[in-house]
């Protein structure tokens, strides 16, 4: 049986239009089901799980744990992704309700997921890269722009979604620096449906973050980061820090960009996947280890508190109209 997702209607069916960023090395089935129980979308990569086994375990708990609630995989779709197959045999038999793809065309999973009914999402980082998705068939994109955290974008929000609504009225999500309640509606007065949080649940007792990851994000802010393609060969934002321990500071006009290569087990080496760690331009909103349950109550009532300052805001100016 199809299970035939609305996206949008699937995002009113949450109590913040929120997705949980599947982070690499970070999210697994416990900050899913959490997601889920906190009532926003919560997803994992597939290369975290070690082996195509670990996988179909991680898959089945989260399945049999979600309760029926929506959860996303997010899949590798490179090329020199050796698993990828094997990951698409599982799709096929445990039905996310999304399945998000990155470093590649979504075209690769379109069969599959649309065959059961699912609901396939891309993350792009540039128009010509959203065109690109949305010709493949994609229904939901997801703008990776300036700021995310581990593999980041180029532009500017702002300038990035009005590009993208020149000729894409589907369904869309922000990623990038989004990290209170006044960002998820920034997000959307600019014209996203919902948002990606990545950063803001790096330090979250479910995540499979090491306790000295989050005690470097808990005392990191903005000035803590730098941008480099040294590391995975993508651009992304790491902590400075953890470049420091792993034998130095990756100077970016000075650094050797590695080549993009994702073939062998990457969820175990190479090592400095696992050592540097990464965050966002948001990190500075981390100030304590908190629960899943506990970061969405927080962004809950900062959201609520910008509808009533709108409200507010509104009732005032049509007061001063009608003076």
């Amino acid at each position: 049986m199809k299970i035939n997702h609305n996206f949008r209607e699937l995002l009113d069916k949450c109590r913040l239009p929120v997705m949980i960023a599947p982070m690499f090395l970070v999210s697994g089935p416990d900050i899913v089901v959490a997601a889920g129980e906190a009532g926003v979308l919560g997803a994992f990569p597939a290369p975290n799980a070690r082996n195509i086994d670990v996988l179909n375990e991680w898959m089945s708990k989260t399945e049999q744990a979600a309760q029926g609630k929506h959860w996303a995989l997010n899949m590798i779709v490179h090329r020199s992704y050796e698993r990828f197959s094997k990951e698409l045999e599982l799709v096929e038999r445990y039905r996310p309700s999304i399945v998000s793809t990155a470093l590649g065309s979504p075209r690769r999973v379109l069969d599959v997921v649309h065959g059961y009914g699912g609901i396939v999402m891309a993350d792009v980082t540039t128009p010509t890269f959203a065109r690109k998705a949305i010709d493949a068939g994609a229904d939901v994109l997801v703008l990776v722009t300036n700021g995310a955290g581990g593999h980041t974008g180029f532009y500017h929000p702002f300038a990035l979604v009005d590009e993208i609504r020149k000729f894409w009225s589907g369904p869309l999500g922000l990623a990038g620096a989004v990290s209170r309640g006044k960002d998820i509606r920034a997000a959307q007065m600019l014209g996203a449906d919902f948002v990606v949080m990545g950063t803001r649940f790096l330090a979250t007792k479910e995540s499979l973050s090491s306790v000295a990851y989050r005690e470097m994000l808990v005392d990191s802010s903005i000035e803590d980061l730098v941008a480099s393609k040294a590391v995975s060969g993508v651009m992304a934002n790491w902590l400075r820090r953890s470049l420091e321990a792993q034998g130095g500071f990756l100077d970016e006009p000075q650094a050797q960009a590695t080549e993009i290569n994702f073939a062998g087990d990457i969820s175990v080496a190479p090592k400095a996947w696992k050592d540097v760690w990464s965050a966002g331009h948001g990190v500075g909103a981390i100030t304590k280890v908190q629960s899943v349950a506990e970061v969405v109550d927080q962004l809950y009532d900062e959201y609520l508190l910008c509808l009533r300052d709108e409200s507010i805001a509104l009732a005032s100016l049509l007061g001063e109209r009608r003076a």
